[in-house]
């Protein structure tokens, strides 16, 4: 069934799994497609009158949705376009909701602009970025975000935040904590320096440049990023069934300096890996702990099968869809592991994937 609005047409009971990376997930009870401004005020206007809530559709690689599907608007955000404007050695990028981000890191990593190159081979769309504070390989957008434009539901308009007003953190935002589904972001703006070196911070980037004998350009950075994300399967692509997952299903969490303390204790004298990470609200230290090296010591090893989930073969922390696989065996699987690592650290993971139902 269709119901065409004043510029869209709302469908009814469309699957959701073949818009996300996990292919995974029952249908939404109405389902448009927003490629103007003016989509989303009206997408807003049919959930409010229907009395039902709207979820924001991206590129769908962090997402698992419910066996049940979702009975709300789920608004797939198609709006495209990228300017850009230069202010003294930065070029400020002004990328719509719907780009791909991936071609949007190349695009900027070809105008020699630095920021983003560690960012490389992320599946999804820009405005799915800010939502999830995206990062890899010590970067973050929010680093670069300049400004995010969004429709705000509550005050029925659209608002300019600054980056002081999206509330990032690790992984966090705003727009995914206590202002969850209040926003809509249609645009992106992305403050790029011209001429910046690489960031080359982590082990794996630092050993790759070595084995290749590399130059350390932009470019050869985020190639060699996404060599590396293929080689652990966190590059989507329909051949690789590694890759039907949602990426690090995991945040590394950020613990006490005495909880970093006790895990080590038990390990000594093999060191026991970990980041600096920012002090809490009282000023005590913290360290961000690698999930991954949780899971294993925990005995979450890689290609672990729990029948038609497990995890992948190449990434520890990749939860995967080993073909059919239901939300619900995805589901018991992160049980089971956020249960193991808790047992054996007294340390509860937080998983990253939006959950949908």
């Amino acid at each position: 069934m269709y119901l065409k609005g004043a510029a869209m047409e709302f469908q009814e009971n469309v699957p959701l799994a073949p818009y996300t990376t996990f292919g995974i997930g029952g249908p939404a009870r109405w389902f448009a497609e927003a490629r103007s401004e003016g989509d989303l005020v009206e997408a807003a206007a049919f959930a409010r009158e229907a009395g039902l809530p709207l979820f924001a559709l991206g590129g769908g690689s962090n997402l698992l949705v419910s066996d049940q599907g979702y009975r709300g608007v789920v608004l797939r955000i198609a709006l495209a376009g990228i300017e850009e404007e230069r202010r003294g050695s930065s070029l400020i990028f002004s990328v719509a909701a719907g780009e791909d981000w991936d071609a949007f890191v190349d695009h900027a990593v070809a105008k020699d602009c630095g920021g983003i190159e560690c960012l490389a081979g992320i599946p999804g769309t820009a405005g799915g970025t800010p939502v999830q504070n995206v990062g890899a390989y010590g970067q973050e957008v929010a680093q670069t975000i300049h400004m995010v434009r969004a429709f705000d539901q509550m005050q029925s308009d659209f608002v300019d935040l600054a980056p002081e007003q999206c509330g990032f953190s690790y992984r966090r935002s705003r727009f995914n904590s206590f202002d969850a589904g209040r926003f809509l972001v249609c645009r992106v703006d992305f403050s790029l320096e011209q001429g910046r070196a690489p960031s080359i911070e982590y082990e794996d980037l630092i050993r790759y440049f070595k084995e290749h004998n590399l130059s350390c350009t932009l470019g050869a950075t985020s190639r060699a990023v996404r060599v590396i994300r293929k080689s652990k399967g966190m590059v989507i692509s329909p051949s690789d069934p590694d890759s039907r997952s949602a990426g690090s299903f995991f945040k590394n969490p950020i613990v006490a300096m005495g909880v970093y303390e006790r895990i080590a204790a038990g390990f000594s004298p093999a060191p026991v890996p970990h980041y600096p990470a920012p002090a809490d609200d009282t000023g005590r230290a913290r360290v961000k702990l690698p999930a991954a090296w949780l899971l294993e010591k925990a005995g979450f090893h890689r290609g672990l099968i729990r029948g038609r989930a497990g995890i992948s073969s190449r990434h520890t922390l990749a939860l995967i869809n080993r073909g059919d696989a239901l939300a619900a065996d995805i589901l018991r699987l992160r049980d089971e592991i956020i249960a193991g690592v808790e047992e054996q650290f007294n340390v509860r993971l937080e998983a990253e994937p939006v959950w949908l139902e």
